[in-house]
């Protein structure tokens, strides 16, 4: 994106997508809010953008003859004008319910700086002059909406831009000039600034920003199975007090997308205004995402002698095993082991104030491996276990890691007679909070992405579990390039 004013509203609206209830019918999986702190955030750096884009206005030469009593007839121009200074000192962005934003810009001064010439039969003369532009005051309306991809789209309307005064100074003692600026080129010069700022912001909004907001991805990859949708589900929305964003927050299998069987339930969001942006994140999506996983075969597992430790106390042979079950040697001597580790249905994740918890339940099943290479087995058993989980942001993503009790064992089936459950009980906690917990809490650090734009960083996170919701709020930081 280029420099100038697409870091003005790439601002604006990198912010505004970072924040709806659902319309429509349709429920969002992430809702961001965005509130008035992040609205005067948006106002301070799109002032100081303005003020550079500024600067890049070209303003045409004036030209004519004139007539003048003292003077006689000639011809002036005033040429090679250029913007030499700029204070924009008042900003403010307001909601405009039901359409998008309004940024007003007040009380600022532009200085311009260029040169003048007059001829009179073979009389030339040439100066300089400078023009103080003073009470300018600029508005425009930035209306929001959403393409079929799913993206927001922007544009602007009603612009306008009013000066109150032009105080010029010409070098020379030429107060006939003077008077003839005046008269012929002080409003021609206003119209043509007014117009040109409005030219400006209007072609930005076109060339930088609407593509800007294009490159925001609607899906984002989270591991090898998983993808999420960042899609909007309606456009962006101005209230009286918040400006929201819906995004679907859709969990999906990557390799096989199909639709999704339950609604997203509707959440109710406090009205904080502490923080710049406010996230939610239904409990919904992570429900999803257990169901994928748990569809792909993803949350099963399989433990082999080779996967123990080189000093474990216990092997996956007939051998070693003899102290859970005795008559396994007897019926299978010196043969492996394989114990095959399947989630008998989706966990779901429960979500309360301050609180988040699974209760997976497995059933793990054993197998001796024959000499032909045949698995037969030979005991089942069934696991049930708490597993509390706590989350960490950082500035784009949500990583998060599980802190499991002691895992409870029963024995469903033995094909070899006496199993010891007791035993093999401790043998899993061991292997599960050595071995399978850590590399789960490995993929979880990876993060799951949150909808950000380019350049946007959040800082100052403030994290809450909410009923069958979690509530993240943040100040943002737009990272000049």
């Amino acid at each position: 994106m280029k420099a100038g004013t697409g870091p003005l509203l790439s601002t604006l609206l990198g912010l505004l997508l970072l924040s709806i209830p659902g319309t429509g019918g349709v429920n969002p999986g992430v809702v961001a809010r965005i509130t008035d702190k992040g609205l005067a955030y948006a106002a301070k750096e799109g002032l100081l953008a303005l003020q550079r884009e500024l600067y890049k206005i070209t303003l045409p030469d004036f030209s004519g003859d004139f007539k003048i009593k003292a003077v006689g007839r000639g011809q002036y121009e005033f040429h090679s004008l250029e913007i030499q200074n700029c204070e924009l000192r008042g900003s403010s962005l307001k909601l405009l319910p039901g359409q998008g934003l309004s940024l007003t810009i007040s009380d600022s001064s532009i200085g311009v700086g260029g040169k003048w010439k007059v001829r009179k039969s073979f009389l030339k003369l040439h100066g300089s002059f400078d023009l103080d532009v003073k009470g300018v005051t600029i508005s425009v309306d930035l209306l929001l909406g959403m393409d079929p991809s799913g993206r927001p789209t922007v544009s602007a309307s009603g612009c306008s831009s009013r000066i109150c005064d032009l105080d010029v100074h010409i070098s020379g003692n030429v107060g006939w000039l003077l008077n003839l600026f005046h008269n012929q080129i002080e409003s021609k010069l206003q119209k043509v600034l007014e117009n040109k700022v409005c030219e400006m912001i209007q072609k930005s909004v076109t060339s930088d920003l609407q593509p800007y907001l294009q490159t925001l991805p609607v899906t984002a990859e989270i591991d090898n199975v998983l993808g999420i949708d960042y899609s909007l589900v309606a456009a962006p929305q101005a209230k009286a007090q918040v400006l929201d964003v819906m995004f679907k927050g859709e969990i999906f299998n990557r390799n096989h997308r199909s639709p999704v069987a339950t609604p997203t339930p509707t959440m109710s969001l406090p009205e904080d205004s502490k923080q710049m942006v406010y996230f939610a994140i239904s409990d919904h999506a992570f429900n999803i995402a257990s169901r994928v996983y748990h569809q792909a075969g993803y949350l099963n597992f399989s433990i082999t002698d080779d996967m123990l430790p080189h000093d474990s106390g216990i092997r996956l042979n007939t051998k070693a095993f003899r102290p859970f079950t005795p008559q396994i040697y007897k019926k299978y001597p010196d043969m492996k082991l394989e114990l095959l580790g399947t989630v008998v249905s989706a966990p779901i994740l429960n979500v309360s104030p301050g609180n988040l918890s699974l209760a997976p339940q497995m059933e793990i099943e054993g197998f001796v491996i024959l000499p032909t290479s045949a698995r037969e087995p030979v005991f089942r058993l069934g696991v049930v276990t708490n597993v509390f989980a706590s989350l960490t942001f950082n500035n784009s993503k949500v990583t998060g890691m599980l802190h499991p009790d002691k895992a409870q064992v029963r024995l469903i089936e033995s094909k070899v007679g006496m199993f010891n459950v007791n035993l093999f009980q401790a043998f899993l906690n061991y292997y599960l909070l050595n071995s399978l917990y850590p590399d789960v809490n490995a993929e979880l650090a990876r993060g799951f992405p949150l909808p950000l734009p380019r350049h946007i960083q959040l800082h100052d996170l403030d994290f809450q579990i909410r009923k069958d919701f979690l509530y993240l709020g943040a100040n943002v930081q737009y990272m000049r390039v």
